[in-house]
C-alpha cells in the first residue's frame, strides 16, 4: 500500500546556514572502526581504490522535482558556494552522498517510506581512504552569528580520533533470517514476459528490463555491517555502498555497474548488459565465457546499451573512445558482457548532468526509453523505489561517481527486499530469463546469510540456479 505524501512537499530542504569543513590525517583508522561507531545515519562507498563512510547528519537535501538532477545540481552548488572547507589533501574533503529513484514520478510505498525522488545527505563526520593515507573530516553548517572556528573543529577532530582508536570496533550480531519469499511466481513472471515478447514482435519496443523481488524476514533489527564485510570480501571489483538515512533502514550492495565518474573534464563509464553463470572450473569458465560472446541474444542486448551509450555521449564528449567489441567481466558468481567508455566533457559542470543524460540506460530500463519505462509501470507489480538507479556522491567540486543500484537490497527494521532483473528481447525464454534473475538474487542471500533458507518447503532460489542446465 503506497503511503500518501503531501500533494505539494518542499522541493529541498533549505541549507541552515555557511559550512566549514575541516579535514586531518587519520593514519591507522579504518572504514569498519569508522562506521562501528556511528550511531545514526551512516553512508559507505568502496571502489577498491577509494573508500568513503559517513555518519550523521550535517545537511539535508531533499528533492520532490520531476527535474530532479538540476534541482539537486543548484542545491549542492547553493551548499558548497562561499563554504570554508580546509583540507591536507584533494582526495578528501566533504562529499554528499545519496541518490535518485529509478522513475521521476515515484512515490514512497511502505518500503521505500523514507526516500524520496532524489535524497542527499552530508555527513556530520566522513572518512576518506586513498591507499595508505587517511582522513577524518567534521562538516557543520554555521548560522548567521555563530562563532565556530576552524581551530574549534580540529580540537573536536582530535577527540573524536583518540576516542576511535581507542574503542574497538564493535562486532555486529549476527542476524537469523526466518523467511525467505518470491511474491512473484513464475507463472506470472511468465505473464509478464510473454506481454513484454509480444510487444516486441509487434515493434513497440525493441527491449525492456523487468524485475522481481525477494523478501526476508530476520529475528534481529537489520545491521547492514555483516553484509558489507561479505560483499567487500567477495565482491572486490565492485562498487560496494551503503546509504542508510536512519537507523536499521538502509539501501546498500554491491553493483558492478558504473554510471559515471567524473573529474574535472574526463568522464568515465561502461556497457554492462548480457549475463552468464561461473563455471566451476576455469575450463568451464572460459567455455561459458565463449557462449555468451556467441549468443545472438545476449550480444543483441549488450549492443542495445552500447548503441544508446554512444548516442548519449556524442552530445556531451569530443572525443568518446568506447571498445569495439565487448569483453567478459567475471564476478564471483556470474559473467556479465562489458564494454567500457571514456570521454571528455564538451563543457564540464560535475558528475549530475551526466547522470541525468545516461539514466536509465537500456540495460535498466530498456529501448526506446520511454515505451520501456510505461511498459514497466503498467506491468511489474512491485515498485523499483531506488533499485537500478544512480547511487554515489558528489564533491564540492560537483565532480563524484554514481553507480546503478543493482545487486542491492533495501532494509526497513526486520525485513530486507532485493531485486533483481533481466533484460527482455525478442527471443528472450520466461524460465531462462527466471533462472537469470535468481542468479543475480545470490550476492545478497550470501550476504545476509539467507542463501539457504527455505520457505514453506519450497525449492530454494540458489538451487534453482545450480540445477540450471
Amino acid at each position: 500500500m503506497s503511503v500518501e505524501r503531501d500533494p505539494a512537499p518542499p522541493t529541498t530542504s533549505e541549507p541552515a546556514g555557511r559550512l566549514l569543513s575541516v579535514t586531518v590525517a587519520a593514519p591507522g583508522l579504518t572504514a569498519r572502526d569508522f562506521l562501528a561507531a556511528q550511531t545514526g545515519a551512516r553512508f559507505y562507498w568502496n571502489r577498491d581504490d577509494l573508500v568513503l563512510a559517513g555518519g550523521g547528519i550535517a545537511a539535508e537535501l531533499v528533492v520532490w522535482d520531476r527535474d530532479r538532477f538540476a534541482a539537486v545540481q543548484a542545491r549542492a552548488a547553493a551548499l558548497f558556494t562561499g563554504a570554508q572547507i580546509e583540507t591536507p589533501s584533494d582526495a578528501a574533503g566533504p562529499r554528499l552522498f545519496g541518490g535518485f529513484a529509478f522513475q521521476d514520478d515515484f512515490a514512497p510505498d511502505n518500503t521505500w517510506a523514507i526516500y524520496a525522488p532524489a535524497l542527499f545527505i552530508l555527513p556530520h563526520f566522513q572518512f576518506t581512504q586513498r591507499g595508505d593515507a587517511a582522513w577524518l573530516t567534521v562538516n557543520v553548517q554555521q548560522a548567521e552569528g555563530d562563532e565556530l572556528s576552524a581551530e574549534t573543529l580540529r580540537e573536536v577532530l582530535a577527540d573524536r580520533l583518540a576516542a576511535l582508536r581507542a574503542e574497538r570496533a564493535r562486532t555486529a550480531a549476527s542476524l537469523t533470517p526466518t523467511s525467505v519469499r518470491y511474491p512473484m511466481t513464475l507463472a506470472a513472471w511468465t505473464e509478464i514476459v510473454t506481454a513484454a515478447t509480444t510487444d516486441i514482435h509487434a515493434g513497440g519496443l525493441a527491449k525492456v528490463v523487468l524485475a522481481r523481488a525477494c523478501e526476508i524476514g530476520f529475528r534481529e533489527q537489520v545491521d547492514a555491517r555483516p553484509a558489507l564485510d561479505y560483499l567487500d570480501r567477495h565482491y572486490v571489483g565492485c562498487h560496494r555502498f551503503l546509504f542508510e538515512p536512519q537507523p536499521h533502514r538502509a539501501f546498500f550492495g554491491a553493483t558492478p555497474e558504473l554510471l559515471a565518474r567524473v573529474e574535472g573534464d574526463a568522464l568515465t563509464t561502461m556497457a554492462l548488459a548480457g549475463s552468464i553463470r561461473r563455471g566451476a572450473t576455469p575450463e568451464a569458465d572460459a567455455e561459458l565465457a565463449a557462449q555468451i560472446l556467441a549468443d545472438p541474444k545476449d550480444r543483441s542486448e549488450h549492443e542495445f546499451v552500447v548503441a544508446a551509450l554512444r548516442e548519449r555521449l556524442a552530445g556531451l564528449c569530443d572525443p568518446v573512445e568506447i571498445a569495439e567489441t565487448p569483453e567478459v567481466l567475471q564476478l564471483s558468481n556470474i559473467q556479465h558482457l562489458h564494454t567500457p567508455a571514456r570521454g571528455r566533457l564538451r563543457e564540464p559542470a560535475g558528475v549530475l548532468p551526466v547522470v541525468a543524460r545516461l539514466h536509465p540506460t537500456p540495460a535498466m530500463g530498456g529501448s526506446p526509453t520511454a515505451a520501456a519505462l510505461e511498459f514497466i509501470r503498467a506491468h511489474e507489480p512491485i515498485p523499483r523505489g531506488w533499485y537500478a538507479s544512480p547511487i554515489g556522491w558528489l564533491d564540492a567540486r560537483l565532480d563524484g561517481e554514481f553507480a546503478v543500484g543493482i545487486r542491492s537490497a533495501v532494509a526497513d527494521e526486520r525485513r530486507v527486499w532485493l531485486y533483481a532483473g533481466a533484460g527482455i528481447v525478442g527471443d528472450s525464454l520466461p524460465e531462462k530469463e527466471w533462472r537469470e534473475t535468481a542468479l543475480k538474487f545470490m550476492p545478497m542471500l550470501r550476504a545476509l546469510g539467507a542463501a539457504e533458507v527455505v520457505d514453506r518447503g519450497t525449492e530454494s532460489e540458489e538451487r534453482r540456479a545450480r540445477s540450471a542446465p
